[in-house]
């Protein structure tokens, strides 16, 4: 079996569980996830997805910065993440100031923690202005 460089101690990306895992790093390639068996949460156990499902970290083709539309509306063009935020919230601020707060919708995400998915609603009633908010695992 490959040695690993180096054991990174995290928690797995793919729904809001918690699940805690080991990455097994060799010249910072993930190589294996294994599930940590000091917690509460997965004792060890794994999904499919939170043991196999690391692939993409490494993938060729995988965006690594933002994009945004180009003048012309076609082409996409690499931005830094505050030009990319300050036109979301632009655009959302022009959307809600022209059609009023409850033409926009949040769909929260069972990948977001109980925190983030908390936020999430928060925003969207105080900031946004609207109930409407909703979550997947309602769907």
């Amino acid at each position: 079996m490959l040695p690993a460089d180096r054991v990174v101690h995290t928690t797995c990306p793919y729904c809001g569980v918690g699940c805690q895992v080991d990455l097994h790093l060799h010249q910072d390639v993930i190589f294996r996830v294994s599930g940590r068996y000091d917690n509460q949460v997965n004792r060890g156990n794994l999904c499919v997805k939170g043991r196999f499902g690391y692939d993409y970290v490494h993938a060729a083709d995988r965006l690594r910065e933002p994009l945004v539309r180009s003048d012309r509306g076609q082409d996409f063009q690499p931005a830094s993440w505050e030009q990319a935020l300050d036109l979301v919230a632009a655009r959302l601020a022009a959307t809600c100031e022209r059609y009023g707060p409850d033409s926009v919708a949040v769909l929260t995400s069972a990948k977001c923690t109980n925190e983030e998915n908390y936020l999430l609603q928060k925003f969207t009633r105080a900031v946004i202005g609207t109930n409407n908010v909703d979550h997947c695992a309602r769907l």
